[in-house]
């Protein structure tokens, strides 16, 4: 099978594919991957080995008007792109896990099967876009459901196909690698690779007192990495050693396994990575873009497996919360089942079960012209 994946970004586009990849094993082949112009997915699919181009895109929704005409602009020129990859590399099916970056190529390959898969609860306009051109649509949970009713598609609950790396990891492992106790309380603190600062000035005014009680693992981004280090460094030797800090850490594995309790906002990989390690949350969604990360951050509060602060309260809020949390394993224990109870094994496998019967002759002739 002859597979185009078109994905960017990393938890909801890039990191879902590898994984459906990897679950495909030596069913798809070749690959290609498609991705943005200077976007953040090129090194990671370079490093898993896997060939990969680029296409120019750009959203159009919200977007002010002075951006708009050149924005519409790039969207052409991706459509024009995708029709010289498309027509060179003649694919039987295409995946997409991403968001307007693949609507230049869903347009172009708008007559080859293709699978479309939702991250998020609800899905933004560029995933609606992309649902009309879907042969079969992949959700990650059941109320994303209510957003297709009117797709023509094939609409399956999968759920989010985590990475495999995460599964060698174990709290006691996890623990070792980051050089804190695994037999006392770790709380986990992640804005993704960019960081958030918000989450890391409120952490970090509070550490003295955190530190009291639990142990810290605190993956900055690089925004905020140097004012971290200061503030690790203005601490006691004793609270140092509860506290590891870095930028970013490729054994992520390492440090959902070990966490009892995580702080982050709520992008896709929430859906499907906390759940796995049954890891309760408190969720901050990221303020300054579409409602997506709170639609997230509310499912995962409604079923008993999160708590939500808003940003403009963490200076406020977050340690309080943070100390009622840890100073109650009751509490914890039934955050913690809730969200283990979210956990859908073999996501990967199911939505690679989907792009494989996309590939069989029932769909007729998969080749296209201009």
């Amino acid at each position: 099978m002859r597979l185009l994946i078109c994905a960017g970004g990393t938890g909801g586009g890039v990191y879902p594919a590898l994984s459906i990849l990897q679950a495909l094993k030596n069913e798809a082949n070749p690959v290609l991957w498609v991705g943005g112009e200077g976007g953040m997915e090129a090194e990671l699919v370079k490093k898993a080995g896997l060939p990969y181009t680029a296409i120019p895109a750009a959203g159009v929704h919200g977007v002010g008007l002075r951006a708009l005409p050149g924005n519409i602009l790039r969207l052409a020129r991706g459509v024009l792109a995708s029709r010289r990859i498309l027509k060179e590399f003649q694919p039987e099916v295409l995946l997409f896990t991403g968001g307007y970056l693949a609507v230049p190529m869903a347009l172009a390959g708008r007559h080859i099967p293709s699978l479309l898969y939702v991250p998020d609860i609800e899905p933004g306009l560029a995933l609606k876009t992309l649902s009309r051109f879907a042969s079969t649509i992949a959700l990650t949970a059941e109320p994303s459901r209510t957003f297709f009713k009117h797709s023509k598609a094939r609409v399956e609950v999968t759920g989010y196909p985590v990475r495999q790396d995460l599964l060698e990891w174990n709290r006691e492992r996890g623990a070792e690698k980051l050089g804190l106790d695994a037999q006392q309380p770790i709380l986990l603190v992640t804005g993704g690779s960019k960081g958030a600062r918000s989450i890391n000035r409120a952490i970090v005014k509070g550490l003295p007192e955190l530190l009291q009680v639990t142990q810290i693992c605190h993956l900055t981004g690089a925004l905020d990495w140097e004012e971290v280090q200061m503030a690790r460094e203005a601490l006691s030797p004793d609270l140092q050693k509860r506290y590891f800090a870095a930028p970013y850490l490729h054994e992520m594995g390492a440090a959902l396994a070990c966490a009892d309790l995580v702080i982050s906002r709520a992008g896709a990989s929430t859906l499907g990575e906390y759940p796995l390690f049954g890891l309760p949350a408190i969720l901050v969604p990221y303020p300054y873009a579409w409602r997506y990360q709170k639609v997230n951050a509310m499912y995962l509060v409604e079923q008993g497996a999160a708590v939500m602060i808003e940003n403009q309260n963490l200076a406020e809020q977050l340690v309080p919360t943070v100390l009622r949390l840890i100073g109650s394993p009751e509490k914890l224990a039934a955050m913690r089942k809730a969200m283990r109870t979210l956990h859908r094994p073999q996501a990967a496998e199911r939505i690679a079960s989907l792009v494989l019967a996309l590939a069989q002759p029932q769909h007729g002739d998969n080749s296209w012209s201009v």
